[in-house]
């Protein structure tokens, strides 16, 4: 039987679209084939009875099954990562960095390559999947977003405050010569309807959150904001439902911090008063959040050529906050300062923060459950159980033996498929 030119024509049609689609997807192997990590200690969450032997399965960016190897089915053509030996977890947020390092700083002019290996060394090679960039040029921290998000550039999801907010007279001494170094210029806010104006341009042009800085290092001393100008910053970034950080250095900035409603402190405040427990429980029933960054107290201390014992005495401080401040049942959420300190290891925060008091349960917690929760994530993120993302962190060790255990990274996943494997 003959065919008419019309029958053939829609024939053609459908084998030139049935191509099209074998063609489409053989380039994305994220659905086209199921990525399993096998024989691994898994650590579903901080609240969780580990699985010895575990497997998890993962299609399409999401985790479609986990529990004791050999109980869990995995397809014939699945990519299998051998993990034993390892153990997994979800994978991890770092709630304070920066992206103003000079190698990420005009990302237009670096090449998607080149771009990858930059974010992996500062971030992915941590296994971070998810970074909070809480200073920073917006429109270059959403272009770098932008990249990661096409799949051009492999790297963590990146939430970002864009350009931080200081009083008039408070750009803060230590960042003067980086801006004027790299042709950068952050504004000072003179009035509370100039800054009004700013917080609503710049969830308008895709901030995830507000920075404020609320105490400013100047050379002359430290510089706070007045608390009418932190309340209507605070006002109108919860008006658009968006948390705010705030830079403290002074116990008098912590209470201005409370009475305008800040969400998140990005520091302990190792150089002024130890956090009395009445201060403590107040930081706690606000429900604030901390982010300790011990690692950058000694640094810092270091770097100004300090004593070893103030240099003792001023971290043991840091701690007695952290600890304060966690047994209070304030909320944890790890961070590292990367961008302002150019340490990318984090091991020596693990370290400081063991030593603060914290059990490998709450680091955990504020590397995972603790920020998804904070920033509205949980329900899909921070937890290994089927139906969440598919963003794991394969650890050479088990860091509920050795601490720092978290720092040494095997593989990193997100979205089903690795982003990072070790060499």
């Amino acid at each position: 039987m003959e065919l008419s030119p019309y029958t053939v024509a829609m024939q053609a049609r459908r084998v030139l679209f049935l191509l099209f689609v074998g063609a489409l997807f053989s380039s994305l192997p994220g659905l086209c084939s199921d990525l399993a990590l096998i024989h691994a200690k898994v650590y579903p969450s901080p609240a969780e009875t580990p699985i010895e032997n575990g497997t998890i399965l993962m299609r399409n960016g999401r985790i479609v099954e986990v529990g004791p190897t050999g109980k869990v089915k995995v397809p014939r053509d699945a990519t299998l990562i051998d993990c034993k030996g390892m153990a997994v977890t979800a994978g991890f947020w770092n709630s304070h960095v920066h992206i103003l390092i000079a190698a990420l700083l005009h990302s237009e002019k670096i090449s998607g390559d080149e771009l990858t290996a930059q974010l992996q060394e500062i971030f992915t090679r941590w296994g971070f999947t998810t970074v909070f960039d809480i200073a920073s040029i917006q429109r270059n921290s959403m272009l770098i977003r932008r990249r990661i998000e096409s799949g051009e550039v492999k790297g963590p999801r990146i939430l970002t405050v864009g350009e931080p907010f200081w009083v008039k007279g408070g750009t803060p001494v230590y960042v003067k010569d980086f801006l004027e170094t790299n042709h950068v210029s952050i504004p000072e806010v003179e009035s509370a309807a100039q800054a009004t104006e700013r917080v609503r341009q710049q969830v308008r042009d895709g901030a995830d959150g507000i920075k404020i800085f609320v105490d400013s290092i100047e050379e002359n001393g430290i510089l706070t904001m007045p608390v009418d100008l932190a309340k209507a910053i605070v006002s109108e970034a919860h008006r658009a439902g968006k948390p705010v950080f705030a830079h403290v250095s002074t116990t008098r900035g912590i209470e201005v911090a409370l009475e305008s409603g800040v969400d998140i402190l990005a520091h302990t405040t190792p150089f002024d008063d130890a956090w009395s427990p009445s201060l403590v429980g107040r930081l706690a029933a606000a429900h604030m959040a901390l982010t300790p960054t011990l690692t950058l107290w000694d640094i810092e201390a270091k770097k100004q050529h300090a004593p070893s014992n103030e240099i003792e005495k001023g971290m043991a401080k840091a701690d007695q906050q952290l600890q304060s401040f966690s047994q209070a049942g304030g909320q944890i959420l790890f961070g590292t300062d990367v961008g302002y300190i150019y340490q990318f290891d984090t091991s020596e925060e693990f370290m400081w923060m063991s030593r603060g008091g914290m059990s490998f349960q709450r680091i955990l917690a504020s590397l995972t459950t603790n920020p998804t929760a904070r920033f509205g994530y949980s329900s899909h993120s921070g937890r290994i159980a089927k139906g969440m993302d598919a963003d794991l962190v394969v650890l050479d060790g088990d860091p509920g033996k050795d601490i720092t255990a978290f720092s040494k990274i095997h593989e990193v996943v997100r979205g089903g498929h690795s982003i990072y494997s070790a060499p």
